[in-house]
């Protein structure tokens, strides 16, 4: 074969090494197989890209020992793009017809008396045993998959109540922490020395320090409350620390401080049995509720009248909405802060389930603009769990008492830390209108809200709350496993609301750290109460 270029005619004549058939072979023009140099070059150029790379697929599926399949299906399924493989038309019809059969098994009842089986290796040998046809597969397919949600879901149901249970016991360490501080109260003179000494005590109504107040019957944690935060102030001088208990923990808590200086910070505990106004005559709401038998059965760990059909999450919310705490008068002590600290102007209220890690003396910096509660709002930020509270995730507006009264959509805000300004507190009708809601609460069998402080609260305060910067405040470490440590770091306080309480074993072990870090585990007292720093 020869090739002859001519350059004159822009063509390419091809012809026999033996010269035969000659004329038939040549190419003019367009007479023949005529090509151009352009379409010439694009083509060789082509070949010398495409060659390349069918040489190295060719290579791969060799390789890989491909020789049992055609290389272009080889070539569809491993390498090249949806439209080079060849469909294969029974396998497609068989899955579309699976996808039928399993649309249609949802509208399908499973058979009484069927022995479900456990796991996919039952399912297996059950099949092909028993040679069922394809409507049968899947029945037997949904019934199994019933069977494990249902058991997943009474698993999680009784992992909840479990927490629930733990949660509300008092640990037996904190338990002989408070008994051994009683005795040392009885037995010790410095253990019930006064509280502040004699010369600080008109520091406790003056204006120009700094009041905290801490309600609480847990001693442990109220001394990690305390000692986060003179660790974190900047000046403790300017510290007044007011903490409230009840009277069978008053010793105790009394003994704990008086042996345990907090430095320059000046320390007031009181028991409520120690304030005058406390009288029924000036809280009957408490005594009603503490009055109602099906309360106390309701709140004090009766679980009989449960749903257990509820999703696990809400099942988990109603068994915290009935902690005995709910009815406690350290629960409720807070709406009394006015006429409990008749001198004062502002304070700082904390819970006994927070940790303080940055100094808190801007919050009395912060102007509340005639408002009564500075406190961080719960329906924005980035967690969409513990950040996205509104009246509705906290009242049942299918009661019209509840619907006809307020919008579902209201930002809720948080109790933990919270500025309260008294002085404006005390010009408005803030106290009468929670004790309203609660008796309607009351009257209507527990059905506007579940049993808590800060569902009334949320109604007393309308109108009254100044939001201050979520940095301040970072909630759910006692109920959301999630929480970016980077936040918790960067939080002012932490919070521990929940039921995974960090003194408790249930507790987050990530989380605990935070929390365990200011407890003195070398202490006398909590060394010989077993107390341990978890592992």
């Amino acid at each position: 074969m020869q090739i002859r270029l001519s350059p004159s005619m822009r063509s390419i004549t091809i012809s026999s090494n033996n010269g035969f058939g000659l004329d038939l072979t040549k190419v003019k023009g367009a007479a023949a197989r005529h090509v151009s140099y352009r379409t010439l070059f694009y083509t060789v150029l082509a070949l010398a890209c495409l060659l390349p790379f069918v040489f190295i697929l060719t290579a791969i599926m060799t390789l890989e020992g491909f020789n049992k399949c055609s290389s272009l299906d080889c070539l569809g399924r491993r390498l090249g793009p949806s439209f080079l493989v060849r469909v294969d038309d029974g396998s497609t019809r068989i899955v579309k017809d699976l996808y039928k059969m399993l649309d249609r098994a949802k509208l399908e009842e499973v058979p009484a008396g069927w022995k479900i089986p456990e796991s996919y290796h039952e399912f297996v040998t059950d099949v092909r045993s028993n040679k069922y046809d394809a409507k049968t597969f899947t029945l037997r397919l949904k019934a199994m998959m019933d069977n494990m949600d249902r058991e997943i879901k009474k698993a999680r149901l009784a992992e909840q109540l479990h927490k629930h249970y733990a949660a509300i016991s008092l640990p037996k360490g904190i338990y002989c922490l408070s008994l051994r501080l009683t005795d040392e109260y009885s037995s010790n003179a410095h253990a019930r020395r006064q509280l502040p000494p004699p010369e600080k005590v008109p520091l406790l109504t003056d204006n120009s320090l700094h009041h905290y107040v801490l309600p609480t019957d847990n001693i442990l944690a109220a001394s990690v409350v305390a000692t986060s935060l003179v660790k974190a102030s900047l000046d403790p001088s300017k510290m007044v620390l007011h903490i409230i208990t009840d009277k069978k923990t008053y010793p105790g808590m009394h003994s704990w401080f008086a042996l345990n200086s907090l430095g320059s910070a000046i320390v007031e505990v009181k028991g409520v049995h120690q304030f005058d106004w406390l009288t029924r005559e000036n809280v009957p709401v408490i005594e009603a509720m503490e009055s109602q038998r099906d309360l106390r059965s309701r709140y004090h760990g009766d679980v009989s009248g449960m749903d257990m059909e509820d999703n696990p999450r809400v099942y988990s919310a109603k068994l915290q909405a009935r902690s005995p705490k709910y009815i406690s008068l350290l629960n409720h002590i807070r709406i009394y802060l006015p006429e409990l600290f008749p001198s004062l102007n502002k304070v700082v209220f904390l819970d006994d389930d927070v940790v303080v890690q940055r100094d808190l003396t801007p919050l009395w910096e912060i102007n509340l603009a005639g408002k009564v509660n500075g406190a961080v709002e719960t329906c924005r930020g980035e967690d969409s769990w513990v950040m996205s509270k509104r009246f509705r995730n906290y009242f049942n507006f299918s009661h019209p008492l509840i619907n006809n009264n307020f919008d579902p959509l209201e930002c809720a805000w948080a109790y933990g830390l919270n500025v309260f300004d008294l002085s404006a507190w005390r010009k408005t009708n803030i106290r009468e209108i929670f004790h309203y809601w609660i008796k309607e609460n009351l009257k209507s069998n527990f059905t506007l809200w579940k049993l808590g402080t800060l569902p009334p609260a949320l109604i007393a305060f309308r109108g009254h709350v100044h939001p201050i910067d979520s940095s301040w405040h970072l909630l759910g470490l006692g109920y959301q496993e999630k929480t970016d440590l980077n936040s918790v770091r960067k939080a002012a306080v932490i919070h521990y609301n929940g039921q995974s309480k960090p003194w408790l074993d249930i507790a987050f072990h990530h989380l605990q750290p935070f929390w365990t870090k200011h407890v003195n585990y070398s202490n006398e007292f909590i060394r010989n109460c077993h107390i341990l720093e978890p592992q």
